[in-house]
């Protein structure tokens, strides 16, 4: 989701409070405010579906996934990642974690540049992070930087497996992408076909 600035400098306590009371998200990033714009359907589309394997594949264990709603502070910032898997939070009335294991983003042409800089910075920092995971929409790539791995990325593509070290679970990449309209799904789907 894309950002646009409100240039309004508040607290922290203010920027929490607001988002209460807000109709729309905002992002907080050294003291700014920031408006999220809403997602394509590809975009949700990668999110469900990633989501649902992670419901399934946490159900009865400490750790749960959370997206789009669940707030993460990296440092004295507040993000809202499209997908978050915290085992830490036992807060019911939580809005925020400090401690995910693992954090994805799905790129846009518009937030690309925030997920891929500012944003991977500020979550390398989070000391409970294992996997910061980097998901394009308009063609096939999955990104996954790995604290074991000193963050150097490691990209998937179709015909291979993700696998999530933090959470021991592996998804085959074209299921992450199912139903998402692109090039890439286009090609893969038709060459199945005729196999």
């Amino acid at each position: 989701m894309a950002l646009q600035a409100t240039h309004q400098t508040i607290t922290e306590e203010e920027y929490l409070a607001g988002e209460l009371v807000s109709e729309v998200k905002h992002e907080y990033i050294d003291g700014a405010v920031y408006a999220m714009a809403g997602a394509s359907a590809n975009h949700g589309r990668i999110v469900a579906n990633l989501v649902g394997k992670l419901l399934v594949h946490l159900e009865n264990t400490p750790c749960e996934p959370f997206f789009s709603d669940m707030k993460v502070k990296a440092g004295k910032n507040f993000f809202y990642p499209d997908v978050i898997v915290d085992c830490h939070n036992e807060d019911g009335d939580a809005y925020f974690t400090t401690e995910p294991v693992l954090i994805v983003e799905v790129l846009s042409k518009s937030t690309r540049k925030t997920d891929k800089a500012l944003k991977r910075l500020s979550y390398q920092a989070i000391s409970t992070l294992q996997e910061y995971v980097l998901i394009e929409q308009d063609f096939v790539d999955v990104e996954v930087c790995r604290r074991g791995n000193h963050w150097q990325p490691e990209h998937y593509f179709l015909g291979d497996e993700v696998y999530f070290a933090s959470i021991g679970l592996s998804v085959p990449t074209e299921e992450i992408y199912a139903r998402v309209a692109n090039e890439d799904m286009a090609d893969f789907l038709k060459l199945k076909s005729l196999s």
